[in-house]
């Protein structure tokens, strides 16, 4: 049974288009990381198979069934919102928010469902948040209780939409070091995206790289090369090894680290 689907699907906004007649499969339990030039449609992919942007052609498919919305099989780690820091929440609170869906307000909880709450904070190692206000917590705290939202329910397939951004090298090998025990411990499928390939390395089983309206899926070593994303980024791309790191240059240019600089920017201005 395949994780994720698609055949011949176009998707785009108005009279943009985003991706042009894609094909690929993601296994299960598979962990991928999802790479591309900004819009090359990282998050518009996670928002077609959360079923919140219908395909303009083809089909998708999400555990061997059309996609549909609120499928309660998908955990969906959105971006950080820049509102997180200022909320007068605690830890608990915050992951409890989600309870009957991303809308922000408290539910009512049974004893099931504070057991579920405080099963998720422990997989994140996050018990020691649960009273701390949200307030008081660092960049890498405020994701580690994110995905607890996102685990809550025991999803067979995680999204995780750009985790990293505005996190330090630590606390990024801390969040990739995590979703990638949590993927291996629950045998889920995951999806993460990111603007920056060296900080998972170490846990990715294939990538999917994304460019141009194209797709590109396969191990590090078939994808991530000079002549395959020249083609998804529209112009000469050279791939640097260098110290168990991999630089994709343009030029003088390393082109995956000027992007995450670039959204670490817009975030930390817009927060």
């Amino acid at each position: 049974m395949n994780a994720i689907e698609l055949v011949g699907v176009t998707l785009g906004f108005g009279a943009r288009r985003v991706l042009s007649d894609v094909d690929l499969t993601i296994r299960p339990n598979e962990f991928v990381g999802i790479f591309g030039p900004n819009g090359s449609g990282k998050t518009t992919l996670m928002r077609a198979i959360l079923g919140l942007l219908p395909a303009r052609s083809g089909t998708v498919r999400v555990l061997e069934k059309p996609v549909a919305r609120g499928n309660a099989a998908i955990g969906y780690m959105p971006q950080a919102r820049s509102t997180l820091e200022h909320l007068r929440l605690s830890g608990w609170d915050f992951v409890a928010s989600v309870v009957n869906g991303h809308r922000w307000g408290l539910p009512t909880l049974d004893r099931a469902v504070r057991k579920e709450i405080g099963w998720a904070l422990e997989k994140v190692q996050a018990i020691d948040l649960a009273r701390r206000p949200l307030v008081e917590t660092s960049g890498g705290e405020r994701q580690r209780l994110l995905l607890a939202q996102a685990l809550l329910g025991r999803p067979r397939l995680l999204l995780l939409d750009e985790p990293l951004i505005s996190l330090d090298p630590h606390h990024q090998a801390m969040v990739v070091g995590l979703t990638r025990t949590l993927q291996q411990e629950l045998g889920m499928t995951v999806l993460f995206s990111a603007h920056e390939l060296n900080p998972l390395l170490g846990a990715l089983d294939r990538v999917l790289y994304l460019g141009q309206g194209h797709a590109a899926l396969g191990t590090v070593e078939e994808v991530v090369t000079g002549p395959v994303l020249s083609r998804l980024y529209g112009s000469e791309i050279d791939v640097v090894h260098l110290n168990g790191r991999i630089f994709v240059m343009s030029g003088r240019h390393d082109v995956e680290r000027d992007a995450h600089q670039h959204e670490h920017a817009r975030h930390h201005v817009h927060v």
